[in-house]
């Protein structure tokens, strides 16, 4: 079974910026089906911009290795009903996507921001690194 993994913007981007870490590999070679969100999407671009990353690069990346989700939601809502799931309001909306994705796992560079024992007892989703999930996906072979 391929897990169904909710990639936090943070890794987009590590993964744009190089091609030996962990979270190139997570985009690229595993079989995980990864999601991003509408909101993760205008979150990237903005990032990317100010990073110098090609739009066009970004753009290839999500259609070629992303499944999106849309969330109708306002911002202010997600940041009432996630909230307690985040250390900051600002990162709501990646739980939310995670949730609405059915995504078993979260992965993200930044778990300091995440009440991670709350994810995965409310939620049953487990926050990862990137290298942690390729480990795991290799106990899996």
């Amino acid at each position: 079974m391929t897990p169904t993994v909710f990639i936090d913007s943070d890794v987009v981007i590590s993964s744009l910026l190089s091609k030996t870490g962990a979270a190139y590999s997570l985009i690229h070679k595993s079989g995980a089906n990864r999601f991003i969100s509408n909101i993760s999407l205008e979150e990237l671009k903005r990032v990317s911009k100010e990073l110098n990353i090609k739009e066009q690069d970004l753009k290839e990346l999500i259609e070629r290795r992303f499944l999106k989700i849309e969330i109708k939601s306002s911002l202010k809502k997600i940041r009432e009903k996630y909230n307690n799931f985040v250390e900051d309001s600002n990162d709501a909306h990646i739980v939310a996507g995670a949730y609405k994705s059915k995504a078993k796992f979260l992965i993200t560079y930044n778990q300091k921001d995440f009440n991670t024992d709350k994810i995965k007892e409310d939620l049953n989703i487990i926050t990862m690194r990137p290298a942690q999930f390729l480990q795991y996906l290799r106990s899996l072979e």
